[in-house]
């Protein structure tokens, strides 16, 4: 019997091989591995800025980007990455620029609240997942309230990435 898409080579003791169903971009159906880093679109990023923008300047809402970045090729950063947002908010938001850099959008919330929330997440994840060495990565912050004006990615990004993550 030959192989299909849902089991791993023969030999190899991960078992079935999850797969998630998505749309491409010509309205089919595409199959990618779960294990599969995929990179959000652009055009999201200026999304979600927009949305910090608008619940600034519509409802007085304050927000805050928080830039995640783990060293590159830290193989435990997308794994805090996913329980980062797991724990999120439902009007909270995920952006994935590249395997070792994340943008989040937390929402009703000022910058000592984001840092309590990602702190404090961060906490369940090394108590759920404990590991000889703490995964790795920085934090930078970016307040969005009443009165900021528009943003720009150009302006938002060297400010939340700032500080580099030390290697393990």
């Amino acid at each position: 019997m030959a192989p299909d898409a849902t089991t791993q080579a023969a030999g190899d003791v991960r078992g079935p091989l999850q797969i998630r169903r998505g749309f491409d971009d010509n309205g089919g159906v595409s199959e990618l591995p779960l294990d599969r880093f995929v990179l959000d679109d652009p055009r999201r990023l200026r999304e979600l800025l927009a949305r910090a923008c608008g619940l600034a300047s519509e409802h007085a809402l304050t927000s805050v980007l928080v830039g995640m970045a783990g060293f590159e090729g830290d193989p435990v950063f997308t794994e805090v990455v996913d329980f980062v947002e797991s724990a999120l908010r439902v009007d909270d938001s995920v952006f994935r620029m590249t395997r070792d850099r994340v943008v989040l959008l937390l929402t009703d919330v000022d910058e000592s609240g984001a840092r309590g929330v990602i702190e404090r997440i961060l906490d369940d994840f090394r108590e759920h997942f404990p590991a000889p060495v703490d995964p790795t990565l920085s934090l930078g912050f970016f307040e969005v309230s009443a009165g900021s004006g528009e943003i720009t990615a150009k302006a938002v990004l060297p400010r939340l990435f700032a500080a580099t993550p030390p290697c393990h």
